[in-house]
């Protein structure tokens, strides 16, 4: 009899959620070789990414206080280059330091490169003399130049620290964001200008920080939002062109200094990003965003205090949903994640000296390639007479037998612009003593491909960055297969389903659409859904009022018997293009049943409409 692919699908996931349900997590430290340099005090940033292309994790960092050259021998980007067994040889390059650091390809040039936000900006070259600055590697982790025009131009005049990419303008380039050293400086955003110039497109100063920034996904539009522990807000919501609305909403306040270690990721496979962070009682919370700006606590089983100042959302026990780590006075600790905001502790582990004061915390990827994702950290040991930071490494210790491979990103229901620049992220289990390389393959209609090439050949090292193709719009869900492959044999896993397409988010000034007379409706995506779908219309000049200049216009959700079910859009509009989110609920609130609906757009007597499958 003939398999279904569908079925076969829903049962290889069924078994590695049974394989993992009942996961001992154990981790080991294995740190052989991070003592070089010693480091100092003061916070730090770590990012793990293979700069080398052997197919081992690195770890990378500009250091601490302590860099450069402050008694230490710190300096510069630092890359301890890994062995893929858990040991490191430090390499460094560079006259500056004391900040944070963020990994990727910003010129599309097929090498990692690095941006950096610091404090010690005195370098006498052009090559760490700014505050925020952007280098771009040659592909070996040894030698980086600057690429920086623009950088730390609009007030940055103390200190800079947290640093992240994406691309907030689905443009096809990384930009970057950063935060301040403790206080003044504030939170700006450069778009990239694909030529070594940069423009901010966002930023404040003033006011406090504890530091870090992370780019995410809060709305499932498609443009990269962020979460900064700042003293003036947390989450910023991305307008899709480089501008952002702080939606703090209804969070509880941050204080003067900001909620402390945020951090990003979808816990529930919905498409938008949770938040968490470490509340004033060194606590641990966990709240999901909705439309209208309001936030859920979903932090059942989590400490509501304790000594925490950092957090970290990954799915550790790689079961296909997210959990949470968090690290502080010594302690690191894993919770389990359901999907639905419950937690359950499942590992946990001290410093060597139960003192060690939280300094830098990251998870990403897997450096012994035994399938699960393991953890960088520095602490600060001692006290205030004699304290010292300490980079520590710790593996998770489950032997590698089988050859395996399973997806981290783009995670279920997720969005993505065409023509915008995206990481997709896996992890590996690999049998001691092979090497494996990877295949990417996207289907644009499901299940049913065909299956086009995205990469071939690989490093195993759980990253691949990618440009979305402007034709790879799709009104069936994306899937990506990933493979791997050894001397002795293969793997593949087939990823969720998420969309590709093409959408211009706000408004079209008028006169630039180019389009005749009438209104104009587009298929959602994805479709079938659930629990949410974009739709996307445009308001062309001929459907305009000859008085205001405005078009009265209604889109409307109706089921198949003509019931009405949600209105998204009733009022009058210009001329131009729009995108609206519909979250699967109706007007009272409640979830709308399994089925087929009619999205229907009206303005100045012109009616179109489309079908829409949810599929609960």
């Amino acid at each position: 009899m003939k398999s279904n692919p569908a079925t076969f699908f829903v049962f290889l996931l069924f078994c590695s959620t049974l394989l993992h349900a009942q996961t001992v997590l154990n981790y080991i430290e294995s740190s052989q070789g991070l003592g070089t340099p010693a480091l100092e005090g003061g916070r730090t940033e770590l990012e793990l990414a293979d700069v080398n292309g052997d197919g081992h994790l690195d770890i990378l960092s500009i250091g601490d206080h302590g860099s450069p050259f402050i008694n230490t021998q710190e300096h510069g980007v630092m890359v301890w280059f890994g062995d893929g067994q858990g040991s490191w040889s430090v390499f460094q390059y560079g006259n500056f330091g004391y900040g944070g650091i963020a990994v990727g390809d910003v010129n599309n040039d097929g090498f990692l490169d690095v941006g950096y936000g610091m404090h010690h900006d005195y370098s006498a070259n052009d090559l760490g003399d700014q505050l925020i600055e952007v280098a771009l590697g040659d592909g070996t982790g040894t030698f980086w130049s600057p690429w920086d025009d623009g950088l730390a131009t609009n007030g940055e005049s103390w200190g800079m620290f947290g640093t992240d990419f994406a691309d907030i303008d689905n443009d096809g380039d990384l930009d970057i964001a950063a935060n301040s050293f403790g206080a003044s400086s504030g939170v700006h955003v450069y778009a990239n200008q694909g030529d070594g110039t940069w423009v901010q497109t966002f930023g404040f100063t003033g006011g406090n920080s504890t530091d870090d920034i992370v780019f995410g996904e809060v709305n499932n539009d498609g443009c990269p939002d962020f979460a900064a522990a700042h003293q003036f807000g947390t989450v910023y919501i991305n307008d899709g062109g480089g501008g952002f609305t702080l939606a703090d909403g209804n969070l509880p306040p941050g204080g003067n200094i900001g909620r402390r270690g945020p951090d990003l990721g979808d816990l529930d496979n919905d498409g938008r990003d949770e938040l968490s962070f470490c509340n004033g009682s060194g606590g641990v919370e966990v709240w999901k965003w909705q439309p209208g700006n309001n936030w859920v606590k979903i932090s059942t089983g989590l400490p509501a205090s304790g000594g925490f100042e950092a957090s970290q959302i990954y799915d550790m026990d790689m079961d296909g949903f997210a959990d949470l780590a968090a690290f502080g006075s010594g302690v690191v600790r894993i919770w389990k994640g359901d999907g639905a905001g419950n937690w359950a502790q499942m590992a946990n582990f001290t410093m060597p000296a139960t003192s060690g004061d939280f300094k830098a915390f990251r998870i990403e990827g897997d450096a012994d390639h035994n399938g699960f994702p393991d953890i960088a950290l520095v602490d600060e040991e001692g006290n205030w007479l004699n304290y010292q930071n300490h980079l520590r490494f710790y593996k998770e210790a489950s032997p590698a037998d089988t050859l395996r491979i399973l997806p981290l990103s783009p995670g279920a229901n997720r969005f993505w612009h065409t023509g915008s620049v995206q990481t997709l992220r896996w992890i590996s289990e690999v049998p001691a003593g092979e090497i494996g390389r990877v295949k990417l393959e996207i289907s644009l209609h499901d299940l049913q491909g065909p299956w086009l090439l995205m990469a071939d050949s690989l490093p195993n090292n759980g990253h691949f960055q990618w440009i979305a193709p402007q034709n790879y719009a799709s009104q069936q869900p994306c899937r990506i297969r990933y493979s791997v492959f050894t001397s002795s044999g293969s793997a593949s896993v087939t990823g969720a389903g998420f969309s590709i397409g093409p959408v211009t988010v706000g408004i079209v000034p008028p006169g630039e659409t180019g389009l005749p007379g009438g209104i104009e409706l587009f298929q959602n995506y994805p479709n079938p859904f659930n629990p949410s779908t974009y739709l996307g219309f445009r308001i062309a000049d001929g459907s305009t009022s000859l008085t205001t200049g405005f078009g009265l216009v209604r889109l409307e959700i109706f089921d198949i018997t003509g019931r009405k079910i949600a209105t998204l859009v009733e009022g009058e509009l210009p001329p131009g293009e729009y995108q609206i989110q519909w979250d699967g609920r109706d007007e009272s609130g409640r979830e709308a049943a399994s089925g087929i609906y009619f999205a229907v757009l009206r303005s100045n007597g012109v009616q179109v409409s489309r079908k829409l499958a949810l599929a609960r």
